[in-house]
């Protein structure tokens, strides 16, 4: 059954809509609160991060309030990127983490992703318990007075994520020679990632570290990767790496101009893991995986198996398979040794702890020949769409064209009102012709 609230990736849509009002994050905050409290112990501690929407004013105050009403005492951290959040909500042994970001989506977006305990995203089974709770009217998970929550800004948050990053790489470990361009959107990692980098004495050029409210995603960061694309050649730098709103997405650039996806930078740390004995059990992609990946990992004679897409699917197959390396083509990846999610700041580390010894970014991280793929997003009002039988139709004359030279997935975004279209064949005017079927079976 389908979730209420809950998409691929947490809670999220437009403000002041639907779901992402003040009155809904009340009732967010006690319902989560609620269900992860734990009378074990003394005190019931929830830690809450954002991106730098000019949302989250709005919206953190009424998500506090509702904790605080079920007993929840608070730590806000202030902007921080989602995988800091997650860090930290298991180091500082807290009930649950809540992210306030629509990711990679626009300002008017905003939303949240919940964690557990163990700084893992929730599973479908949690969300549905928790929707459950938003909904009832029993006042019951209203705090007695005198054991309402208390609340207490931190402002070490980004200084306390940092060291944990740090302290996965050796002490001697240093970026110095490295030039590299930085791309955090204006979003959540505006503050970390250019100081982790400089603190490692890389030469530093920064786009989008300049948050206004408004400007999160805008014309920049991992969705726009033109961006670092031009200032590598300007600059002559090393290499190019861009974020997302919340930096748990990374896109990068080698010093030629050449974009690189999630699906690269996944071959690269797989046979780099591989001949380290890193690597454990094999790699998890998803559905949109480019073929080229899953050929190449075979011939390296390392196992792949896909998963739905979104990272917290991801994440459930490498702790259902015992991998520890996972991830997406738009730069969602899972560093299993080190995380519970995707956290481009530590994925960036590993890649640049290759590069530190004078090797090029074009040699390192253009490891396969992707099959050609077409990505087409189609914005509609009505996702349900695709279940219509005029899209049904154009689906199967689509998929009945491109028989056996390659593969059409169709599916509903998650997290924005779009219908995504992949495909993928060594024969591009095929690719088009069959997207063109699909997309007038939609409009």
């Amino acid at each position: 059954m389908k979730n209420k609230y809950f998409g691929t990736d947490g809670i999220r849509g437009i403000v002041n809509k639907g779901n992402i009002t003040g009155e809904k994050f009340f009732k967010f905050g006690l319902a989560s609160g609620t269900y992860f409290k734990n009378q074990k112990k003394n005190k019931q501690i929830a830690i809450i991060a954002k991106d730098t929407r000019l949302s989250g004013y709005t919206l953190e105050p009424a998500l506090v309030s509702g904790l605080v009403s079920g007993g929840m005492h608070v730590f806000t951290l202030g902007p921080l990127p989602t995988n800091g959040l997650a860090m930290l909500t298991k180091s500082m042994k807290a009930n649950m983490g809540i992210m306030i970001t629509a990711s990679h989506n626009p300002y008017q977006d905003n939303g949240l992703k919940l964690f557990g305990p163990d700084g893992m995203k929730l599973s479908d089974n949690i969300e549905k318990k928790i929707e459950k709770l938003i909904d009832t009217k029993n006042t019951k998970q209203l705090s007695d007075p005198k054991l309402l929550g208390r609340v207490k800004r931190l402002e070490d948050g980004n200084d306390k994520y940092i060291k944990i990053i740090k302290s996965n790489f050796p002490s001697n470990f240093h970026l110095k020679g490295l030039k590299i361009v930085l791309d955090c959107a204006n979003g959540a990692g505006y503050k970390a990632a250019p100081k982790l980098l400089k603190d490692l004495g890389a030469k530093v050029i920064t786009i989008g570290t300049n948050p206004n409210g408004l400007n999160i995603n805008k014309k920049c960061g991992s969705t726009y990767p033109s961006k670092i694309k031009l200032a590598v050649k300007k600059f002559k730098a090393h290499v190019g790496i861009s974020f997302d709103g919340d930096a748990d997405r990374i896109i990068m650039c080698d010093e030629k101009g050449k974009i690189i996806d999630g699906d690269q930078i996944i071959a690269m740390l797989a046979r780099r893991w591989k001949s380290k004995k890193i690597l454990k059990g094999g790699v998890i992609g998803t559905l949109m995986s480019n073929y080229g990946l899953e050929k190449f990992l075979k011939n390296e004679k390392i196992k792949f198996s896909r998963s739905k897409v979104g990272d917290r699917y991801v994440k459930e197959k490498m702790k259902k398979l015992n991998f520890n390396l996972g991830g997406e083509q738009s730069g969602h990846i899972i560093l299993g040794k080190f995380a519970t999610t995707g956290d481009g700041l530590l994925v960036a580390l590993e890649v640049l702890f290759s590069l530190r010894k004078g090797k090029k970014a074009s040699d390192l991280l253009n490891v396969f020949k992707p099959l050609p793929q077409i990505l087409e997003n189609i914005t509609v009002k009505d996702k349900e769409i695709i279940q219509e039988r005029k899209c049904k139709i154009a689906m199967k004359s689509a998929n009945k064209l491109m028989g056996q030279k390659g593969r059409i997935l169709v599916r509903k975004s998650g997290t924005e009102p779009k219908i995504r279209i992949m495909a993928e064949s060594y024969d591009k005017k095929l690719i088009l012709k069959c997207i063109k079927i699909i997309k007038k079976g939609i409009k």
